[in-house]
């Protein structure tokens, strides 16, 4: 009837409370990155105030990361939803310790990155992007790490990868044009079966938000049926082949080693490892009955991605094909703690990925200040650099033993969790072969440096004589702080998490915790409910 009105619940519906304020950070890092990528690409053509404008955000990135993980420790998991829809209809973005840790972990790799990038990025590369590529790089990074639903967790995937597609070109050089047609191919057919395994499960759960999956799996009576299985298949097939993991790894070392070496650093840091953190979120805290029926097969995966990774880092004589192989062995080691699956082995695993976000960051760093001290990346025609610079000599080969798990730095707790992890589940051929690649790790990162430190010059190089080569080129970059500035800071956080763990092995159990006991991250989604 005219005039008569219908009173409506809201509350039923859409959050009528006010945000609090501290819980706006979790939209933060995706908003900095997204209004600075939107900057700097209009500021393009200004290749001397870009990189200063790209720092800014970036150093507010870290900030605001760094704020978001305090909010999180303090108040718990932190949820909020697109347009004030209450979960699961509105689109929920959350942050728990996991994601809020490595938000911050690859906030502070991209700041070292853009800062490395000013003295080794021309102005050609900033002309066509580096600074803008790096920021919508992150943009997707951080809503991978913060999405608490499964199609935006692919959305976001395809933001980092558009952005990586630029990174990866940016210089139009005939070899970086090859690695990323091997680049974008395998991650074209992983994005696939990606939205494949999206598309069963929305079908089968009528939702895609992360929460709401995990109740009503943890409802099925049959949590291991047919479809259900299928589905876990793809996306660890999927995720596999993102995260570089064996058979599908071979698409890493064929195309890292050709861009930039700043690019290569952050993709050596960052992308394989969303890759990892996207399997955690799917087969821990959504489908934990399908991680316990695929154990054995993720095991298997993960014992030969680990010796696959150190054998291929020992056959190779080019300084970044190298990393490329030991990013994959990293990978194994965070594989074998997903197919365990218990809090132990998840903490270990998310403690290994802050490790190696961090230390292959600076590797491929290092690579590339070897390039400016030697003038190549092969190892036949490197040597002398310990007497160029002793203190760099000392820088690589903390790196070294970080990489390969040795005490007292910061590769050598999450492998000794891992371990410890993998014989309380009765799995010692996966404690073994963490050790084993540690060994071979080991040899390959000592074989690099009797070639290039500490023998006198290149191959040739009079017995008892010393050859030191410094590019004429490189000679003002390296001088600059720019270049060893971002090295010193990831290689002091190398030694950090080495000396003092104690924090980071308290993060990585809390964030394991809320996967694999989620009631915190379910009330947070949907109150006291879940």
């Amino acid at each position: 009837m005219a005039g008569s009105s219908v009173s409506v619940d809201l509350a039923e519906a859409m959050a009528t409370a006010p945000v609090a304020a501290g819980d706006w950070l979790v939209v933060a890092p995706s908003l900095i990155t997204m209004l600075g990528g939107s900057l700097t690409l209009m500021l393009r053509k200004n290749t001397d105030l870009q990189p200063k404008i790209g720092m800014v955000f970036l150093g507010a990135l870290v900030l605001a990361s760094l704020a978001l993980l305090i909010r999180v420790l303090d108040h718990g998991v932190i949820t909020m939803v697109m347009g004030g829809w209450l979960p699961p209809f509105g689109i929920a973005i959350t942050a728990d310790a996991l994601g809020a840790t490595l938000t911050l972990i690859g906030s502070i790799v991209a700041f070292c990155a853009g800062l490395f990038a000013m003295a080794t990025v021309d102005s050609s590369g900033r002309r066509y992007g580096f600074y803008p590529f790096l920021l919508l790089l992150m943009t997707g990074v951080c809503g991978a790490f913060l999405t608490g639903d499964v199609f935006n967790l692919y959305v976001w995937f395809e933001v980092l990868l558009i952005s990586s597609y630029g990174l990866l070109v940016l210089g139009n050089d005939r070899i970086q044009l090859d690695g990323a047609v091997k680049y974008g191919v395998l991650n074209l057919v992983g994005t696939n079966l990606f939205l494949i395994a999206t598309g069963l499960l929305y079908g089968i759960f009528g939702t895609l938000n992360m929460a709401d999956i995990a109740m009503k799996v943890a409802a099925l009576e049959n949590p291991a049926s047919g479809t259900l299985a299928t589905v876990a298949a793809l996306y660890f097939l999927a995720f596999a082949m993102k995260a570089a993991a064996f058979p599908v790894n071979f698409w890493l070392p064929a195309s890292y080693h050709t861009p930039n070496v700043v690019v290569s650093a952050v993709f050596a840091g960052l992308l394989t490892k969303v890759g990892v953190y996207a399997l955690i979120r799917i087969f821990v805290l959504i489908l934990p009955k399908s991680l316990e029926y695929m154990a054995d097969v993720i095991s298997l995966v993960a014992i030969v991605t680990l010796l696959t990774g150190a054998l291929g880092a020992l056959a190779q004589t080019e300084i970044r094909r190298m990393l490329g192989y030991l990013v994959i062995a990293g990978i194994g080691a965070m594989l074998a703690g997903v197919s365990v699956g218990t809090t132990l082995a998840i903490s270990g695993a998310i403690f290994y990925a802050v490790h190696s976000i961090i230390v292959m960051t600076a590797l491929y760093m290092a690579a590339g200040i070897m390039n400016m001290m030697g003038g190549s990346y092969d190892l036949r025609k490197q040597g002398g650099l310990y007497q160029q610079n002793v203190a760099f000599a000392g820088v690589f080969l903390v790196l070294g033993f970080a990489v390969s798990g040795l005490p007292p730095f910061s590769g050598f707790w999450p492998k000794i969790i891992l371990v410890d992890a993998a014989f309380q589940a009765d799995r010692a051929w996966l404690a073994a072969a963490i050790l084993v690649s540690g060994f071979l790790t080991t040899l390959a990162m000592g074989r690099v440096w009797i070639y290039a430190f500490w023998r006198g010059g290149p191959e040739g190089t009079p017995d008892g004589q010393s050859v030191a080569i410094v590019a004429p080129a490189s000679a003002a970059q390296l001088t600059g702080g720019a270049v060893w500035l971002p090295l010193g800071i990831l290689t002091a956080l190398v030694i950090y998490f080495g000396l003092q763990p104690e924090w980071m092995i308290e993060l990585s159990t809390q964030g394991a915790g809320g996967v694999v006991e989620p009631l915190g991250y379910l009330r947070s989604v949907f109150g006291e409910q879940g």
